[in-house]
């Protein structure tokens, strides 16, 4: 799988612990255009937010904060409510938590006028190269968090934020590290060392990024292992492949492109359009593909033991945490 894909699929379980919850399945549909479940569009603008905040960074390429509000932009492009406000800091008191009133809000940010003040800084210091990437990375996130620098978006922004820096610091070069996963486990004791932070005591944030990264790292090594032996897996299913056959073909294309719709299909190997279609019939015969929408012109396909997996990643991270 293509370090994009890795990136796409891996934001489903790191998009849980706002409780925006959807499988793989819906959120592959939602990618591709399908709008009918809400939380699986939500997911999809968050992947497109995360990759263009990752994009723009690189050794000679620090973080921006029109790299932050482009990515607020792509978030809230097409969400009814917040689109007027898109790519712009707050200008408006907020808070965070369940209640109507201020007074038994969980947490009140700095009012809307030192909003840029404060980004300016936090840009500054997640630009510095002179500490551990990870401690970084989770001091910037909760000081964003503790900012709310939008109206909405913030959770799943400041998320991206993490990625960001730890790419930029070539803590990763080629992966999103799904480590919200393991955060949302104990979504309870995220929120508290949030607080500890804002309370001046860091330590309890450190070790709870330290703990979920660990095991985010350590599943995820696991479903690398798992998706480089999946082709092996479509080999026995599908049984010989004449070589250079449509089949064969959309076989070499799936480990890359594992969500296709049969447009895609044509579009992306040299065949014939019937050859395609006959060829994508015989994958799904063979369980190599499922269909996941129900359209009779151009349906979206995807690679179900690669899904799966994807879908799986999520879970077990989320059961190490718990019995960490």
């Amino acid at each position: 799988m293509t370090c994009r894909h890795w990136a796409r699929y891996c934001s489903v379980p790191n998009q849980w612990i706002e409780q925006i919850q959807a499988n793989v399945d819906d959120y592959a549909r939602a990618l591709h255009g399908v709008r009918a479940n809400s939380s699986a569009v939500a997911m999809a603008a968050t992947t497109t937010a995360l990759q263009a905040m990752i994009a723009t960074v690189g050794p000679n390429a620090p973080i921006r904060l029109s790299a932050i509000t482009s990515a607020h932009a792509a978030l809230m492009h097409d969400d009814p409510l917040e689109s007027s406000a898109a790519d712009e800091l707050r200008t408006v008191q907020n808070w965070i938590g369940r209640s109507d009133f201020p007074g038994e809000a969980r947490h009140i940010p700095p009012p809307p006028e030192t909003v840029p003040g404060y980004m300016d800084d936090l840009v500054t210091f997640a630009d510095r190269s002179d500490m551990p990437a990870l401690l970084q990375a989770a001091i910037a996130h909760a000081q964003f968090e503790s900012i709310h620098p939008f109206t909405d978006g913030n959770g799943r922004i400041g998320r991206a934020l993490i990625n960001t820096i730890l790419r930029r610091r070539g803590a990763t070069t080629r992966v999103v590290v799904p480590l919200a996963s393991a955060l949302v486990a104990r979504r309870e004791n995220y929120f508290d060392a949030l607080g500890s932070y804002r309370s001046g005591d860091l330590a309890p944030l450190a070790g709870i990024f330290v703990r979920s990264t660990r095991i985010a790292a350590a599943e995820s090594r696991i479903t690398a292992q798992r998706l480089h032996e999946i082709p092996c897996q479509w080999r026995e299913l599908t049984g010989p492949v004449r070589r250079g056959s449509a089949a064969a073909k959309i076989l070499a294309l799936l480990p890359g492109v594992p969500i296709l719709s049969s447009d895609d299909a044509v579009e992306l190997i040299d065949a014939p359009r019937s050859s395609v279609f006959d060829a994508i019939g015989r994958l799904r015969d063979a369980g190599v593909l499922r269909a996941l929408t129900d359209r009779r012109r151009n349906q979206i396909w995807g690679a179900g033991l690669v899904l799966d997996e994807l879908e799986d990643l999520g879970v077990r991270i989320a059961t190490a945490a718990r019995h960490a």
